[in-house]
């Protein structure tokens, strides 16, 4: 096997420290060398978390940015989210590949540009959007079937991190980037409110995306609800699917034709349709395995950068999910001007 890439993590807030730690259970992968933050405090989390997860190597604490891709083959951008492209422009120019959590970046121009920069230094560039690998989605993935609608809800209570960013691009952004990923076709209309409750910026926020297709996404979104959840239901001929991308689970529910005068199980549930076959509705319960979601995108995130894997949420999707996510907040604003 060859040797580890090596690889810093910018950014050590709460989320950038997570990285951090799932890069320690991927030594085989990845060669954790450092981290870049230019507060203090970021660097006595990380030594604090370090010591008392006993890890065999505390990263160390780079000055610079510079001095951290000089060291490196590889980053993942964990900051707020304007410095994305400032960031990530200087990671690609310096030739490293680039892991950059979602949104990809603060504005579409900037998303634009970097596939130009992407291009011409022939690297890697990831998004982060994890729920591609929740194991509850990964154990429905098999079971979707052209899917015709989709709704989803995620639901998370106050919590005072990230207020000055809506949650369409932090919290729908996710669902967002899920439908474009298993329906067909290109958006063709976005309809969408929302309202602010605590902050300035929206809270709570509701979206239509529909497309060429004719396939359908109802989205809705809350970072201000009493209990989380998320959820996402996906809608196809003869089968429902229900994903609890919190509690990693899911249940398949499809229908089967039923032979005429085939003997019937006392305790199966079946449907009498007047001109059609017999129907039985089977329930099934797909295997979720224990992983966790972030350590698997970024072992991902490996086999792109050593070329054994095409990448498998590249920077066209977190483009994609933006350019919606943008289009969300328009029409989101659109609806809270007053009409003259």
């Amino acid at each position: 096997m060859s040797s580890p890439l090596r690889i810093g993590v910018i950014g050590a807030g709460h989320l950038g420290r997570i990285h951090l730690r799932c890069l320690q259970s991927l030594p085989e992968l990845w060669d954790t060398v450092g981290f870049f933050d230019p507060d203090d405090a970021a660097m006595v989390a990380v030594k604090t978390m370090a010591t008392e997860g006993q890890w065999p190597r505390a990263p160390l604490a780079f000055p610079t940015v510079e001095a951290l891709l000089d060291a490196v083959d590889a980053v993942a951008i964990v900051t707020p989210t304007p410095m994305h492209a400032r960031i990530a422009e200087l990671v690609l120019a310096c030739g490293v590949h680039c892991f950059i959590e979602k949104p990809v970046t603060h504005h579409l121009a900037e998303a634009q540009a970097l596939v130009a920069a992407r291009d011409a230094a022939q690297r890697v560039v990831q998004v982060g959007h994890v729920e591609r690998f929740n194991p509850a989605f990964e154990a429905a993935r098999a079971h979707l079937d052209a899917p015709r609608f989709i709704e989803a809800h995620r639901l998370a209570p106050f919590n005072p991190r990230g207020l000055d960013v809506p949650v369409v691009m932090d919290l729908m952004i996710h669902d967002i980037d899920l439908a474009l990923h298993v329906l067909e076709g290109e958006v063709s209309r976005v309809a969408a409110n929302g309202v602010a409750v605590v902050g300035d910026s929206v809270d709570i926020a509701n979206a239509r995306l529909e497309f060429t297709s004719g396939a359908v996404a109802n989205l809705t979104a809350s970072r201000v609800s009493i209990n989380p959840m998320r959820k996402v239901r996906l809608f196809q001929p003869d089968a429902y699917l229900s994903v609890d991308l919190l509690n990693r689970s899911a249940q398949v529910m499809h229908l089967e034709d039923v032979s005429e005068g085939a003997e019937r199980d006392p305790f199966g549930l079946y449907l009498d349709v007047p001109g059609r076959a017999a129907r039985r509705l089977h329930i099934d319960e797909p295997q979720v395995e224990a992983s966790n979601a972030i350590a698997d995108e970024l072992a991902d995130f490996h086999a792109a950068c050593t070329g054994r894997a095409a990448c498998r949420v590249p920077l066209e999707d977190g483009l994609a999910a933006l350019r919606v996510a943008t289009e969300v907040m328009q029409r989101i604003e659109q609806s809270l001007t007053p009409s003259t």
